[in-house]
C-alpha cells in the first residue's frame, strides 16, 4: 500500500553506510540497545523517508523490530521472470476456467439447425398451409398442384457427372476440414473446478490491513450563540467490548472571525490539521458501535454547567432582546482567549449510533422537498434512535459497513460534559444508557446545536487522502486542498496480519490525579506531555501530532481543565511519532499545573505543582501499558531519566508519600517493537552476533562468548512461547533469522555453532502456531495465505557471507559442527567413503547396484527408525578444522534436517508439509537462477546427496500417508500423495493419488517430460524430461519401422516406460474402469477430469497450436482409445432405445521386451502405486459386461469429449492403419462407440437452453457418490465442527475423495474457502448468455459429428478389402443414419449427405440386396430433411434421394425396392412428425424431378416422374393434415386414408382411451382372421399401385415370420383385454393355440388358457358392459370445406350426454372460426341450406341408437353381440304436416332415419362417414300403434321384472290407467277407433290397433293383480284406486273395440308407404 524508501529510518549501522562521515554514531548502551544517531540526523532521515512515502502508495515494505533495522524486502516474486517463462501456460496459473472458455468461445461462427428454424416459425405459419390462397373455393385442405410449376431449389453442381471414388473422396475430405474449429475442447465446458486440486492460486501481496471504510465529513457546527471557539473530536467507540476502536479525528468548524480570538504562536496552522473529513476502519461491524463527538472550547472561569448556561437558555431569535448580553459574553470571551487560549475545557458530547445509518440509509425514502434537493432526508437523533431499536433483534448481520447509502445527519441535542464523569467508563455507560428507551438523558436539559455529518462508504482510492503518519497516499493531484485523514483503527479483537509498512506510534492517555492531599491551591489543574530526548528541557522532541488549526508536530500537549477540581479526569489522547531508534535516555515527561483562571496582580499564568516521567525502554523493551505514577513536588534532580519513579531518591518530596496518583495508560502500534519479550529476546540476540560486540548486558546478565549460544539456543526456543499477534506482526523477520540460522550458522569466537535443528524445530512449531490460530482464515487447500505469501513475496535466500581472509574468520580457526555437505562432514555419519551411498539412509552398508535397486530400499525401509543415527553430530563438535569448502546451501539443509527429524517436530512438519515443500521448491529456483545454472544439464544441477536426501523424503512422506490413514482414516490435506505401498489401496488414497498425479501433470512441460530418450543414458528421475542441454536429442514418441502401428494404442510396459506421466494417467483410468473395480465410483469423474484438464490444456497451448505438433501430442493418448471401448458397457447410454452394446474383449497383453534407456517397470509401477503389479504384463480374462449406465451421464459426456479429441487431432494414417488390423469385435465397439458419441452431443435446441435458464439450476450430487460417502464414513460438517471444537488431531478437513466436489464439500460452512469459484448457480440468465450457449452448444455438436464423420470415412476407408466388410459397412450406415436423425447442423448435413451418396456408390447391394430396414431408415431420413425448412439441406437431401432412385434403377432396371420404401417413409413421415412442412417437401419434389430431366440417363425413362407424383398425391393429404390437427377426429380419418396399408400410427392415439383400444387389435390382425371383425376383408387388401405383390422384397419386413404373427396376436389379445371386448380374445387365441402346440410351447399354452379362463369368466360375471354411446354429426356452410354437407356417426364413451359432445364440438369449433360464426343446430329435422348464413358453420347433432332388423335380433343375443359390429344406427323426428313437432293425435307423424356407415363400430376412427340414408314416415295411427306397443312391452317388463320393484310397477300401471294422463291411451282409442276410416289402405292399421288395444289391457289386468300381491296394508286405498281406473278404462274401450267392420278383411290392392331417401 505504501512504498518506503530504504533511507527511511534504520540501524546506525545502515545510517552509517549511507552519511558516512555526516552520522555520528555512540556507543551501544550496556542494555544491547543499538547506538543513536544525533536527533539531527535522525530528523533528517525521517524527512527524508516522508518524502519518500508520499510519492506512491504500494504495498512493498516491512521494517525489522527493535532494536535491529533491516533493510525492507522488496515485494515481488521469488523466482526469476525467466526461470520458468511458460508459467503461465501451466493449469496451476492458468486454470482452465469456464470464463478461460467464454474468453475463446468469442468468435464463433452460427450454425444452422432446423430445430431452432422450426421453433422459430410463426405459430399462424404452422397452423395452415403456405398455399391456402391457392386452394380452391371451400377448400381446407391443399388440392393435387401442377407439381411442374413448382419451384425447385438450386441443383448441386456435377452431382450426375461419373467421378472416381478417389477423387471424391478426397474432395469430400477437403470441403470437411474446411473452417473447422481447431480446439474441440474449447467448445466443451470447462473441467469441474472443484476437481482443481492442482490450482495454486497467487497468494495476495501483502498489503496494510483495512475492514470495512466509512467516510465521515464535518459540514457545519452552529450553536444558538455564537461567542467564541468550538472544536470537535471524532472516535468510534464499541460498548459491547468497552473498548475504544478508533484514534481521534480533530475538527474546527469555526469561522475565521471567531478563530481570529485566538493568536495562533507558530503563525499559520499546518494543512493537515485543516481536515475536516475523516476515514474510518471498522474490521469486527458490530451493532453496538458508536462515533462519539467531544466540544471542547477555551478555559474560561467558572464551572461546566454555568459556562454552558448561556447556550441552553439563549436563543437565535431573541438576538435583539438579548444584545447586551451577548456583548458582553463576547468581550469576556475574546479575554479568556487572549490569555487562556492554550487552554481547553470540557464543553458537551454526543453520539451517533452506526447500526442507524446502515439499517435506515439503505431504505431511506425522501419526501419531494428532500428529493429535489438531492439530500436524503434528515431525522433528528431519537428519531433514528427509535428506529435502530425496532432492529436491534436482527443481530449483527445487518452491521456491514461496506455498502450503504450515503446519508446527511442533522445532530441537534448535545449533552453537557460533567467534570465528575468524564472516564472511559462513564461514557460507555452513557453510551449504553442511550439504546434504552427510557434513557435518562432524555430527562437532562440538552445543548441546542446543528451539527451536519455526511456518512458514507469510503471510496476505494480517495484523492487528497492522509495516512495516520500524515503522509500523501495517492493520488494527491494537489498539495494545498484540505485533505482527508485516514484514522488508525484500534481493533476491538486482535487482527492477525504481518505489517507491511513502517508504523512506528506511541498513544498516551492520562486517565485521572489525585491531587486531594496536596498541599497549596491546587485546583485548575492541566498536565503538560513532553517526548524527551535528555533531561534538558531544550531536548524535548517535536514529535507531538497536532490536534486542529495548528502546527503539524509539537514539543509538549495539555489536557483539558476542569474548574476547581482537585481529583480530575481526563479523557484525552496524545499521539506520538516516535524515533526509529530508542536509547534509555527517551522518556515522557508529565509537568502538572495549577491554571489561574482569574487574572491576579504578579500571579503567574501557570504554577508547577508536580513532575513525573516513564522511560520508554525497560531492560531494552518499549514500555507500555496501564501505568501508575507517583508525582513529584520538586524538580526531578539530573540523571533522572534513566531510573523509573517508583525508585525514591533521597532528598526528594513526593504527594501522598510517593503513592501513585497519576494514572496513564500508553499504546503503542510499531512495526518497530515487537512488544513480546520472546520476540525482543530473539531480535536482541540476532543482532547482538551480528555486531559481535562482546561483552553486552541483556536484562540482569552479561552475555560473553561463552555463554551466549545458550541464550541464542533458548531465545529460539523460546519462540513457541511468544503471543500470536506480536508472533504474526513479525512473522517474515522471524521466519527470515531462523532459514538464516539454518543456512548460516552463526561463527563465535572462531566456532561454528550448530543451530539448524534448533532453528528447524522453532520454525515447525512456528507454523503449525500460526496455522492453528489463523485456522478459521485457511485459503486455498487449506493453506495459510500469509505463509503463503511470505513464501511468494518475501521469502529469499540468506544472503552469502562475506570473504574472509587470514584474519580471525580465515582457514582453521572455524571449527564446523554442521550437517554441511562439506568434506568435512562428522566421520560418524558413514557417508563419506563411498559417493553412492545415499545421504538420507547411514544404515545402507552396501552400495545400491543400480539407482532403481535405492529407490526401492528407500521407499521400502523405515526412515523414522533409522533417522535417529544421525542426530548426534547435531549435538557433538569435531574438533578438526574443517576445510575450505563452498557455503551451506538452504535446500539442501532443509531437506537433511526434515529428513533426520522425529517425534514432536516430525509431526509438526508433516502437519504443515505444503509449506515446507514450498520453501524447498523456492530455494531450489532461487539456488539455480542466481548459481545461474538454469540451462545447466539436471545431473549437474544438484549433489547426488541431495537427490538421495529428496527420494528418503519421498520414501518418508508416503510411508507417513499410509500409515496415517491406517490409524485414522484420513489424511491431512497438506500432505500430497506420491506413492502408497499397499498392495489394494483404499479409495481414499487412491484419490490422493489421482490428486497428486494431476498436481504433478499440471507442468507446463508435460508434454517435454512425457517424450522419451533415445540413445541416451535413463535418467535418474522416473520421469524423464529434457534439459536445455539435451532437448535437441529428443523427439516424440513414433514407432519403429519394424514395429506394429496397435503397440502404440496399447497401454503396454514400453508405453508407460518411454511415455512416463501419461502413461500413469491412463492407467489410473483403466484401473478405474474396470468392471470389477468395486466402490470407485466416485474415483470416476476424479480421473477423468484429470484426463480432460490436460486435453484442455494442450488445446489452449500456443506451442502445440500447429497440426502436426498436436497430432504428434494426440499420439500420446491413442491408448485411451481401447480403454474406453473397453469400458463401453460402463457409459451411460444417450440413445433413446437404450440398446445393449458389451462385448467381451480382452485387453492386449505386453510384449514383455526391456528397454535399456528407461528405468525398470517395477520401480516405475511402485512410484505409480498401481494396485496391481504388473498389470500390463498380463492378460485380462474377458468378464460378462456390467449393466450399461455405471459411469454418470456427466462422467461419460465427458470421457466422450476426450476420445473425440484424440480422433480429431490424432494423424490419419495411424489411425487408419489402426483400424486396419482391428478385428472385427472391435471395430464393432469401435463403430459403437461413435455411435454413442453422436447421440451424447445431439444439439438439444434454443428452447431447452432458455427452459434450464429459468430454472433454479443447482448441480446435482451423483447419489452413488452420495452413498459412498456414507459407507466409507466421510463426516459431514457438523461433525467437522465438533471436532475442532474438541482440539481433536488432524483438525483441517481433508479433500474428501468421497464427495464429487472435493474437498469444499465437507467444509462449506467456510465461505473464504470459495473465493475463486465462479457462481454456478446463476438463476435466470440473460438472454445474451443464453444465446453464447446455444452457440457454442451448435458448434460442439457440429464439430463432434464431423470427427465421427471424419473417423467414419476412415473406417470405410479400410474394410474395402476386409473379410468382415458387410458388417463393418451396416455398422457405418447406421451410424449415419444416426447422425441424421439427431437434429444436426446444415453444416454438417451436407458433409453427412455427401459421404452417405459416396458410400451407396460404392457399395449400392448394402442397401438393395440386403438388409430392407436400412433402406427404409434411410428413405426416411432423407424424406425428413427433404422438407427442411434450411435451403442448403433440402438441396443435399433431395440430390442423395434422388442418386438414390438412380442407382436401384442401375441395378434392376426397377424401383421397387426405392419405390416400396420412399412410400411407406412418406406415410410415416407423416403420421409421426409434428412439424411436417409440406411445402418445402414439394419443393424438393420438384429438385428431384428436375434431376430427372437432367439425367440423360432417366431421361426416356417415367419411374422417377411416377414415383414423384405418387409422392405428392400422398402429400396433398398431409395439408389437410396441417389445418386440421386440432380436431383429432377428421386427424385420424386423414391418416388412416394415407397410411392404411402401411403402419398402425394413427392407432398410437387411441391408446389413452380403453374402449378404442380393440380397435388396434382388430387392425394388427385384419390380414389374419376375418371373423374378428366385419371390416377386415376391406382392410386386407394392399393398394397394387404402392406395392407389387409379385416384387421382391415386399413381405421381408419383420411382421411377415412366424415370431411376427405370434407378437401381432399377442398384442391383438392384450388390447381386446383391456378395451372389455372378452369375446374377441377368444377368436384371436383360436389361431395362436395351432402356433403354440406345432411349437411344444407348453408353458405359453398354459398362460394362454388362464388368460382365456379370465376372459370367460369375466364374460359370465358382468351383466352390461360400457361400450359406447353414438351420435349423428352433420357439418353445413362453406367454412368447413371438404365437411360441408357431410355426416359422420360419433362413437363416444358410454355415459356421454347430448350436451358434453356438442358443448365440446361448439367450443372446438368457435376456437377455429370465431364464437359468433358457429351455431348448433339443435332440431333433426332435414337442413334446407338455403336457409343458412353462408358466412357461419352450422352443426347439426343428433343423438342414434344401434338398429338390428328382425333376424339380427335373432343372432344377436348377448350385450356383447348388440354393441359390436354396429354399421346401421335409427334415429327419430316427430312432425305435423304444417310444420310443427308436435300436434294433435291426428295430425302427428313421425319420421324414422336409418344411417349406414362405411365401417362396423368399434373402429380404428372414432367417427365414421354416412354412406347410406334411409327415412320411413309414419302416419298418426302408425305412430299411436307404436306407442301402444312400446306401453304394453313397459307392463310386461314391469309386471315380470326378477326380482319384482313395487315401485316402478305402480309408476307404469298409473301412467296407463291413470285417468288424468294427457293423451293416453283412452284418448288415443277414442280418436283412432271411433270411426272407421275413410281410406281402405287404413283398414289394416285400424285393425292392428284395436289389437294392440286388447293386448294392453290384458297386460293391465295382470300388472294389478301383480301389484295386489306386492301391496301392504297401507297402500290399500291405493290399489284400489287403481283397479277402479282400469275398470273405467276397460268399460270406455269396450265398445270401440268390440265393434266388426267387414271391409277390414276385403282383398286390397298393395301399395308401400316407403319413401326411400338417398
Amino acid at each position: 500500500r505504501k512504498q518506503v524508501s530504504r533511507e527511511h529510518g534504520g540501524s546506525p549501522q545502515l545510517s552509517k553506510k549511507r552519511s558516512g562521515s555526516q552520522q555520528l554514531v555512540s556507543t551501544p548502551a550496556p542494555s544491547g540497545a543499538p547506538p543513536l544517531s544525533t536527533w539531527a540526523g535522525l530528523i533528517r532521515a525521517c524527512q527524508r523517508a516522508q518524502v519518500a512515502i508520499r510519492h506512491t502508495r504500494a504495498p512493498q515494505l516491512v521494517l525489522s523490530p527493535s532494536p535491529v533495522m533491516y533493510p525492507p524486502p522488496q515485494w515481488g516474486v521469488t523466482k526469476a521472470p525467466h526461470a520458468r517463462r511458460y508459467q503461465r501456460l501451466s493449469t496451476m496459473y492458468s486454470p482452465n476456467t469456464a470464463e478461460r472458455h467464454r474468453q475463446r468461445q468469442r468468435v464463433l461462427p452460427r450454425q444452422v439447425f432446423e430445430l431452432d428454424e422450426a421453433a422459430e416459425e410463426p405459430e399462424e405459419l404452422k397452423r395452415r398451409s403456405p398455399s391456402l390462397d391457392d386452394t380452391p373455393r371451400g377448400s381446407w385442405a391443399s388440392s393435387v398442384f401442377d407439381l411442374k410449376n413448382s419451384v425447385a431449389d438450386p441443383l448441386l453442381p456435377a452431382l450426375l457427372e461419373h467421378t472416381a471414388m478417389e477423387e471424391l473422396d478426397r474432395g469430400n475430405e477437403e470441403l470437411r476440414k474446411e473452417n473447422r474449429h481447431p480446439e474441440l475442447l474449447a467448445l466443451f465446458p470447462a473441467p469441474d473446478e472443484d476437481e482443481a486440486v492442482e490450482r495454486c492460486s497467487l497468494p495476495e501481496v501483502p498489503r496494510e490491513h483495512f475492514g470495512q471504510r466509512i467516510l465521515v465529513k464535518c459540514l457545519s457546527l452552529k450553536f444558538e450563540i455564537e461567542i467564541e471557539p468550538i472544536f470537535g473530536t471524532l472516535a468510534l467507540y464499541d460498548i459491547k467490548e468497552k473498548k475504544k476502536i478508533s484514534e481521534n479525528f480533530y475538527f474546527d468548524l469555526n469561522s475565521d472571525q471567531v478563530k481570529g480570538l485566538l493568536r495562533a504562536p507558530g503563525g499559520h496552522p499546518a494543512i493537515s490539521t485543516l481536515a475536516r473529513s475523516a476515514i474510518f476502519s471498522i474490521t469486527h461491524p458490530s451493532p453496538d458501535i458508536f462515533l462519539v463527538i467531544k466540544l471542547e472550547k477555551v478555559l474560561q472561569q467558572g464551572d461546566i454547567g454555568d459556562c454552558c448556561e448561556p447556550y441552553m437558555v439563549m436563543k437565535e431569535t431573541d438576538a435583539a432582546k438579548n444584545k447586551e448580553k451577548l456583548e458582553k459574553l463576547r468581550g469576556a470571551a475574546e479575554q479568556f482567549c487572549s490569555r487562556l487560549g492554550r487552554y481547553r475545557m470540557p464543553f458537551a458530547w454526543t453520539a451517533i449510533h452506526l447500526l442507524n445509518i446502515v439499517s435506515t440509509a439503505g431504505s431511506l425514502e425522501r419526501d419531494p422537498a428532500d428529493a429535489e434537493s438531492g439530500e436524503p432526508r434528515r431525522g433528528t437523533w431519537n428519531e433514528r434512535k427509535r428506529r435502530t431499536l425496532e432492529r436491534m433483534s436482527a443481530g449483527e448481520e445487518l452491521c456491514s459497513f461496506a455498502s450503504f447509502r450515503p446519508a446527511t445527519l442533522t445532530v441537534t441535542n448535545f449533552f453537557k460534559q460533567e467534570g465528575d464523569r468524564l472516564s472511559a467508563e462513564d461514557l460507555y455507560k452513557f453510551l449504553a444508557d442511550m439504546r434504552r428507551p427510557s434513557s435518562l438523558l432524555r430527562r437532562l436539559r440538552p445543548i441546542t446545536a446543528q451539527l451536519k455529518v455526511d456518512i458514507s462508504p469510503a471510496p476505494e482510492s480517495p484523492h487528497y487522502c492522509l495516512s495516520p503518519e500524515l503522509l500523501h497516499v495517492k493520488p494527491y493531484p494537489d498539495p494545498r486542498v484540505r485533505p482527508t485523514k485516514e484514522i488508525l483503527e484500534f481493533p476491538a479483537h486482535e487482527v492477525y496480519v504481518p505489517h507491511t509498512t513502517y508504523r512506528n506510534l506511541l498513544y498516551v492517555y492520562p486517565q485521572s490525579l489525585n491531587f486531594s492531599s496536596r498541599q497549596g491551591s491546587v485546583r485548575n489543574i492541566a498536565v503538560k506531555v513532553q517526548f524527551m530526548a535528555g533531561e534538558d528541557p531544550s531536548q524535548a522532541l517535536p514529535v507531538i501530532f497536532g490536534k486542529s488549526s495548528c502546527s503539524e508536530f509539537t514539543k509538549d500537549a495539555y489536557t483539558a481543565v476542569v474548574y476547581h477540581n482537585r481529583c480530575p479526569e481526563f479523557y484525552e489522547e496524545f499521539k506520538l511519532w516516535l524515533p526509529p531508534a530508542l536509547t534509555d535516555n527517551h522518556h515522557l515527561l508529565f509537568t502538572f499545573y495549577h491554571v489561574s483562571c482569574q487574572p491576579k496582580q504578579n500571579a503567574p499564568l501557570e504554577t508547577p505543582v508536580g513532575y513525573t516521567w516513564v522511560p520508554l525502554l525497560q531492560h531494552g523493551r518499549l514500555r507500555t501499558g496501564p501505568l501508575c505514577l507517583p508525582v513529584s513536588v520538586e524538580k526531578p534532580p539530573p540523571s533522572y531519566s534513566v531510573l523509573t519513579p517508583d525508585v525514591q531518591l533521597p532528598g526528594m518530596k513526593w504527594v501522598d508519600n510517593h503513592k501513585g496518583v497519576f494514572h496513564v495508560e500508553l499504546l503503542a502500534v510499531s512495526s518497530v517493537h515487537t512488544q513480546d519479550p520472546a520476540l525482543d529476546k530473539f531480535f536482541t540476540l540476532g543482532h547482538v552476533l551480528e555486531e559481535s560486540h562482546f561483552p553486552v548486558r541483556l536484562r540482569d546478565a552479561v552475555l560473553t562468548e561463552s555463554n551466549v549460544e545458550g541464550e541464542l539456543r533458548a531465545s529460539v526456543a523460546g519462540l513457541r512461547g511468544a503471543g500470536l499477534g506480536p508472533l504474526l506482526a513479525h512473522c517474515h523477520q522471524v521466519l527470515d533469522k531462523l532459514l538464516l540460522l539454518i543456512a548460516r550458522p552463526p561463527i563465535i569466537g572462531g566456532q561454528i555453532v550448530n543451530l539448524g535443528r534448533t532453528a528447524f524445530e522453532a520454525m515447525a512449531v512456528m507454523v503449525n502456531q500460526i496455522h492453528q490460530g489463523l485456522e478459521a482464515s485457511q485459503g486455498q487447500h487449506h493453506h495459510n495465505p500469509l505463509l503463503a505469501a511470505y513464501i511468494h513475496f518475501a521469502f529469499r535466500l540468506p544472503a552469502e557471507p562475506p570473504p574472509t581472509g587470514d584474519g580471525e574468520l580465515g582457514g582453521a580457526a572455524i571449527q564446523c559442527a554442521t550437517l554441511s555437505r562439506a568434506t568435512g562432514r562428522p566421520a560418524s555419519l558413514h557417508l563419506s567413503r563411498s559417493k553412492s551411498i545415499s545421504n538420507s539412509n547411514p544404515d545402507l552398508a552396501t552400495t545400491p547396484g543400480s539407482p532403481d535397486d535405492e529407490v526401492q530400499q528407500i521407499l521400502g525401509s523405515k526412515a523414522c527408525e533409522r533417522s535417529s543415527n544421525r542426530l548426534s553430530s547435531f549435538l557433538e563438535r569435531s574438533s578438526a578444522p574443517a576445510a575450505p569448502t563452498r557455503p551451506t546451501l538452504l535446500h539442501e539443509e532443509l531437506a537433511l534436517q526434515w529428513v533426520v527429524s522425529t517425534g514432536a517436530v516430525r509431526e509438526a512438519v508433516i502437519r504443515q508439509a505444503w509449506f515446507f515443500f514450498r520453501l524447498l521448491v523456492s530455494s531450489l529456483a532461487l539456488h539455480l537462477h542466481q548459481a545461474q545454472k538454469l540451462e545447466a544439464p539436471r545431473r549437474q544441477r544438484f549433489p547426488s546427496r541431495f537427490v538421495d536426501d529428496i527420494a528418503a523424503l519421498v520414501g518418508t512422506v508416503s510411508i507417513e500417508i499410509a500409515s496415517r490413514y491406517q490409524k485414522v482414516g484420513r489424511v491431512p490435506p497438506s500432505i500430497p500423495s506420491l506413492r502408497l505401498p499397499s498392495a489394494q489401496n483404499p479409495p481414499a488414497l487412491v484419490a490422493l493419488r489421482v490428486d497428486f498425479l494431476r498436481i504433478v501433470c499440471s507442468h507446463e512441460h508435460y508434454v517435454s517430460l512425457n517424450l522419451p530418450w533415445h540413445n541416451l543414458s535413463p535418467p535418474a528421475s522416473p520421469s524423464p524430461s529434457v534439459s536445455s542441454a539435451t532437448s535437441q536429442g529428443s523427439a516424440f514418441s513414433s514407432p519403429a519401422q519394424d514395429q506394429r502401428v496397435a503397440g502404440m494404442f496399447e497401454l503396454s510396459g514400453p508405453y508407460r516406460r518411454q511415455h512416463f506421466l501419461v502413461g500413469l494417467v491412463l492407467t489410473e483410468l483403466a484401473l478405474i474402469l474396470e468392471p470389477d473395480a468395486e466402490g470407485v465410483f466416485f474415483l470416476h469423474k476424479k480421473v477423468i477430469s484429470a484426463l480432460h484438464n490436460l486435453l484442455c490444456s494442450h488445446d489452449a497451448d500456443v506451442r502445440y497450436a500447429a497440426p502436426p505438433v498436436r497430432a504428434h501430442v494426440a499420439q500420446l493418448y491413442l491408448p485411451l482409445l481401447n480403454i474406453v471401448l473397453d469400458a463401453l458397457p460402463q457409459l451411460y447410454d444417450f440413445t433413446e432405445n437404450h440398446s445393449p452394446r458389451g462385448r467381451l474383449v480382452t485387453v492386449p497383453g505386453d510384449e514383455g521386451d526391456s528397454d535399456s534407456g528407461t528405468i525398470s517397470q517395477s520401480v516405475a509401477m511402485a512410484i505409480a502405486g498401481s494396485p496391481l503389479r504388473g498389470w500390463a504384463l498380463t492378460r485380462l480374462s474377458p468378464q460378462p459386461p456390467r449393466p450399461a449406465g455405471t459411469l454418470s451421464a456427466e462422467a461419460s459426456r465427458t470421457l466422450l469429449a476426450c476420445v473425440l479429441w484424440v480422433l480429431k487431432n490424432g494423424d490419419a494414417g495411424v489411425l487408419h492403419s489402426w483400424c486396419a488390423e482391428l478385428p472385427p469385435l472391435h471395430l464393432g465397439r469401435l463403430l459403437d462407440l461413435l455411435y454413442v458419441c453422436v447421440a451424447c452431443f445431439e444439439y438439444k435446441g434454443r428452447k431447452a437452453f432458455e427452459r434450464i435458464s429459468s430454472l433454479a439450476f443447482k448441480k446435482s450430487l451423483d447419489m452413488k457418490a452420495r452413498l459412498e460417502e456414507a459407507i466409507l464414513g466421510t463426516v459431514g460438517a457438523r461433525q467437522e465442527m465438533v471436532r475442532r471444537s474438541r482440539g481433536e488431531p488432524w483438525p483441517c478437513p481433508p479433500p474428501s475423495p468421497r464427495s464429487p466436489l472435493g474437498g469444499q464439500e465437507s467444509v462449506r460452512w467456510r465461505k473464504n474457502l470459495a473465493h475463486w469459484r465462479p457462481n454456478s448457480d446463476k438463476v435466470d440468465k440473460s438472454r445474451e448468455e443464453v444465446e453464447q450457449e446455444v452457440l457454442v452448444e451448435g458448434n460442439l455438436a457440429t464439430e463432434a459429428s464431423l470427427v465421427v464423420l471424419d473417423t467414419l470415412e476412415i473406417i470405410v476407408q479400410t474394410v474395402l478389402l476386409a473379410e468382415a466388410k458387410e458388417s463393418a459397412l451396416d455398422g457405418v450406415l447406421r451410424v449415419l443414419l444416426h447422425s441424421m436423425a439427431c437434429t444436426p447442423s446444415a453444416a454438417f448435413l451436407q458433409h453427412c449427405f455427401a459421404s452417405q451418396r459416396a458410400l451407396v456408390s460404392k457399395f449400392p447391394e448394402m442397401l438393395f440386396e440386403e438388409d430392407t430396414e436400412l433402406c427404409a431408415d434411410l428413405c426416411l431420413r432423407l424424406l425428413r430433411h427433404c422438407s427442411s425448412r434450411v435451403a442448403a439441406i433440402r438441396a443435399h437431401a433431395s440430390a442423395s434421394l434422388y442418386l438414390l432412385m438412380r442407382q436401384n434403377f442401375e441395378i434392376g432396371h426397377n424401383f421397387a425396392r426405392v419405390k416400396m420404401q420412399v412410400t411407406m417413409s412418406l406415410s410415416s413421415l407423416v403420421g409421426t412428425s409434428s412439424n411436417f412442412n409440406e411445402e418445402h417437401l414439394r419443393r424438393s419434389l420438384k429438385t428431384i424431378l428436375s434431376y430427372a430431366e437432367e439425367d440423360a440417363g432417366l431421361r426416356d425413362s417415367s419411374f422417377v416422374q411416377d414415383l414423384v407424383f405418387n409422392l405428392h398425391m400422398i402429400l396433398t393429404d398431409t395439408v389437410k393434415m396441417k389445418e386440421h390437427q386440432e380436431d383429432p377426429e377428421m386427424l385420424i380419418d386423414l391418416m388412416y386414408r394415407t397410411q392404411e396399408s402401411w403402419l398402425p400410427a394413427p392407432c398410437s392415439d387411441h391408446q389413452p382411451r380403453s374402449l378404442l383400444l380393440p380397435a388396434r387389435g382388430s387392425r394388427l390382425t385384419a390380414r389374419l382372421r376375418q371373423g374378428v371383425s366385419s371390416n377386415v376383408l376391406e382392410e386386407s387388401a394392399v393398394s397394387d399401385d404402392v406395392l407389387a405383390p409379385d416384387e421382391e422384397g415386399i413381405c421381408s419386413g419383420k411382421f411377415f415370420t412366424e415370431l411376427g404373427l405370434v407378437g401381432l396376436l399377442e398384442q391383438a389379445a392384450a388390447f381386446f383385454t383391456l378395451g372389455g371386448l372378452y369375446e374377441a380374445v377368444n377368436e384371436v387365441y383360436k389361431i395362436l393355440i395351432p402356433i403354440y402346440e406345432a411349437n411344444r410351447e407348453f408353458k405359453k399354452l398354459a398362460a394362454l388358457h388362464g388368460k382365456l379362463q379370465d376372459a370367460f369368466g369375466k364374460i359370465s360375471s358382468q351383466v352390461s358392459r360400457m361400450f359406447g354411446t353414438y351420435f349423428r354429426v352433420g357439418f353445413y356452410g362453406s367454412k368447413f370445406g371438404d365437411l360441408d354437407e357431410q355426416e359422420f356417426v360419433y362413437k363416444e364413451p358410454s355415459i356421454t350426454k347430448l350436451a358434453e359432445i356438442s358443448h365440446r364440438l361448439e367450443e372446438f369449433y368457435a376456437e377455429r372460426f370465431g364464437d359468433d360464426l358457429v351455431e348448433i343446430i339443435k332440431d333433426s329435422n332435414p337442413v334446407d341450406k338455403a336457409k343458412l348464413d353462408p358466412n357461419k358453420a352450422y352443426i347439426q347433432l343428433t343423438y342414434v341408437e344401434p338398429f338390428f332388423d328382425t333376424y339380427e335380433l335373432k343372432e344377436r343375443v348377448t350385450y356383447f353381440e348388440k354393441n359390436y359390429g354396429l354399421r346401421t344406427f335409427l334415429f327419430c323426428t316427430p312432425f305435423t304436416r304444417d310444420g310443427r313437432a308436435h300436434g294433435d293425435l291426428h295430425e302427428q307423424h313421425k319420421r324414422k332415419t336409418l344411417l349406414t356407415t362405411s365401417h362396423a363400430f368399434p373402429y380404428i376412427r372414432t367417427r365414421l362417414p354416412v354412406i347410406h340414408k334411409e327415412e320411413i314416415i309414419l302416419t298418426p295411427i302408425e305412430v299411436a300403434i307404436e306407442d301402444m306397443q312400446k306401453k304394453t312391452q313397459e307392463l310386461a317388463f314391469a309386471t315380470h321384472q326378477d326380482p319384482a320393484d313395487a315401485k316402478m310397477l305402480q309408476m307404469v300401471l298409473q301412467g296407463c290407467v291413470g285417468t288424468t294422463v294427457n293423451q293416453g291411451p283412452l284418448e288415443v282409442a277414442q280418436v283412432f277407433l271411433a270411426e272407421i276410416p275413410d281410406d281402405p289402405r287404413l283398414y289394416r292399421h285400424h285393425n292392428k290397433l284395436r289389437l294392440c288395444f286388447r293386448d294392453f289391457t290384458k297386460r293391465c289386468e295382470d300388472a294389478l293383480r301383480k301389484n295386489k300381491a306386492l301391496i301392504g296394508p297401507d297402500q290399500r286405498e291405493y290399489h284400489r284406486e287403481l283397479e277402479r281406473n282400469y275398470l273405467r278404462l276397460r268399460e270406455s274401450l269396450h265398445p270401440l273395440l268390440s265393434r266388426r267392420i267387414p271391409q277390414l278383411y276385403a282383398p286390397l290392392v298393395p301399395s308401400s308407404l316407403h319413401k326411400p331417401e338417398g
